[in-house]
């Protein structure tokens, strides 16, 4: 009846109604059996497919009749991926200020590019960003990419889509590099779909196949259970959003230099304005740029007790952070969860109080560069990635670490 991956067998089919109750997307209905001219049935009704249908699988399993059965189809991709070449980053900034994370995929972007031994280029938007382009050579990039126009003075998800999608489908990159920020999950996704391609979101980690010359794209999956390493092999380019704090910086190289590409375009006036911009964190902790972090974990016991925290953050100069269960029991505000949902972190040192080391938790500070674990359970997981592990309880262990460092 269609050509869809879900056949409905018209013999066994009673029209139960089950499939559709059951399906999630409401790709099934009821149809008359003569409006597709099948053969009269005690039965008059018929279910029938449409193209929401994502081959889930729940309406064969809920089947009490074996009336449905999921084929796989073949299908053929025709995206020619020859003459794409080069690895790119999206350098992101801010009111003329390079965001920290630049830096970062340079720095990746310059061991991919000399893997595959092509060039490394970079794409600034911005207004009156021009004199900015050169400092990025110092990082590791042959080329920039300079679009530099009024209405790009401000971030536009419309804007910025349009401009490296059609810098993309002029210069075909192999690989493009983007942040996983609030500026490159907005737009980045949107850039995907527009040159046909694959996108793989909030990335730990990347590598070339050595034998397929392919990247390798590792993110958490199933809620930071697992690691999944994603390719995307038939199409370019090949497209990530890395998180922040999760690759090493290089050291900048200021004698290195490189051509700036300045591209002209036509753009027009966006269908969307924006009218004020509201820096809600300003005066808030800034987790991603902190040297030092000191986090609390349910194991404190309840909110009164990350003064603990405070007084030992303020003692040694560092940032307040938390575990997703102390956010999520209320004991402190969300900007300070550290972890795969709250920020990615890789501070010089990070202490961890009561904080039994969750996979999740784990994701998102296990690239700090010393780990110091203060927890009561000797066989909590935090110790299997603490530099030094303090078994004992934390409202006893804190304040004395807080007064030798106030009595220095």
């Amino acid at each position: 009846m269609s050509d869809k991956p879900l056949i409905i067998f018209e013999d066994k089919c009673t029209a139960c109604t089950k499939c559709v109750k059951v399906c999630p997307f409401g790709a099934l209905s009821m149809e008359p059996r003569e409006k597709y001219n099948l053969p009269a049935s005690r039965f008059k009704k018929i279910a029938v497919v449409n193209d929401l249908c994502t081959a889930c699988g729940a309406c064969v399993q809920e089947c009490p009749f074996d009336a449905m059965e999921l084929r796989e189809i073949k299908r053929s991709f025709k995206h020619d991926v020859t003459g794409y070449k080069g690895v790119w980053i999206f350098a992101e900034q801010r009111n003329g200020h390079m965001e920290d994370v630049t830096y970062e995929l340079l720095s990746k972007g310059r061991e991919l590019a000399d893997t595959r031994k092509v060039e490394l280029s970079a794409v600034l938007l911005g207004s009156g960003i021009k004199e900015k382009a050169s400092s990025l050579f110092a990082w590791g990039a042959n080329n920039v990419y300079v679009v530099d126009d009024p209405l790009l003075e401000e971030y536009n998800t419309d804007l910025y889509t349009d401009v490296v999608s059609t810098l993309i489908n002029k210069y075909k990159p192999e690989m493009m590099l983007a942040g996983a920020t609030s500026i490159g999950r907005a737009f980045i996704p949107r850039v995907a779909v527009r040159v046909q391609t694959g996108l793989t979101a909030d990335c730990t980690a990347l590598e070339i196949d050595p034998v397929r010359q392919i990247l390798l794209q590792t993110r958490p999956a199933f809620g930071g259970n697992i690691m999944a390493t994603i390719e995307c092999p038939e199409h370019r380019p090949q497209m990530s959003t890395v998180r922040h704090k999760v690759l090493k910086k290089l050291t900048p190289d200021e004698s290195r230099t490189g051509k700036i590409i300045e591209e002209k375009m036509t753009l027009k006036e966006p269908l969307s304005k924006i009218i004020e911009v509201l820096h809600e964190m300003g005066t808030k902790v800034n987790l991603a740029e902190a040297d030092i972090i000191v986090s609390g974990g349910r194991g404190l016991g309840g909110p009164e007790n990350f003064k603990l925290i405070e007084d030992l953050a303020k003692a040694i100069g560092g940032a307040v952070g938390a575990s997703r269960a102390a956010v999520d029991a209320d004991w402190i505000p969300a900007y300070h969860q550290v972890g795969q949902t709250g920020k990615t972190v890789c501070p010089k040192l990070y202490i961890a109080c009561g904080i039994s080391g969750a996979i999740q938790h784990l994701a998102g500070m296990s690239s700090s560069d010393f780990i110091v674990a203060i927890n009561k359970d000797p066989d909590a997981p935090i110790f299997n990635v603490a530099d030094i592990g303090i078994v004992g309880d934390l409202t006893e262990i804190v304040p004395l670490i807080t007064k030798a460092l106030n009595d220095r």
